[in-house]
């Protein structure tokens, strides 16, 4: 581990159960923000897929919140879902929360997640020097 490198540590569970960092800040200004899921103060915040989107971007926001970046700054996103039947509800919050923004996005189907409770699991990747920063 380098010095340069920075790393943001929210305190959720299983950051330390599994030895993560919530986001990892390289020096050239990539961020990467870890998988981010519906989970508030340690509690799965049960919703629809939409609702879980909203909340799982809003916890990779708060990451890039510490290193002083935000929505503008992100330039890639990956959405994961556990159903088909969710692409339409969790495109339109990515819409709603990116439709300015404009990054790369992927929306993957897979068979499931960590708790079967959530449906939505996303990445955000973002870059210090892009036009918000």
């Amino acid at each position: 581990m380098t010095d340069s490198v920075r790393r943001v540590v929210t305190g959720a569970p299983w950051e330390e159960q599994f030895g993560y960092s919530r986001a990892v800040e390289l020096p050239n200004g990539l961020v990467l923000v870890s998988g981010c899921t519906s989970v508030i103060d340690g509690e799965i915040a049960e919703g629809d897929p939409y609702e879980q989107a909203v909340n799982s971007f809003n916890v990779a926001f708060g990451a890039l919140k510490q290193l002083g970046l935000g929505v503008a700054d992100v330039v890639r996103t990956r959405m994961y879902i556990t159903h088909a039947r969710d692409v339409e509800e969790v495109g339109r919050a990515h819409k709603e929360l990116f439709d300015a923004v404009r990054p790369a996005a992927s929306m993957l189907i897979v068979e499931g997640f960590v708790d079967p409770r959530l449906v939505v699991e996303v990445e955000v990747e973002a870059y210090r020097g892009g036009a918000a920063s």
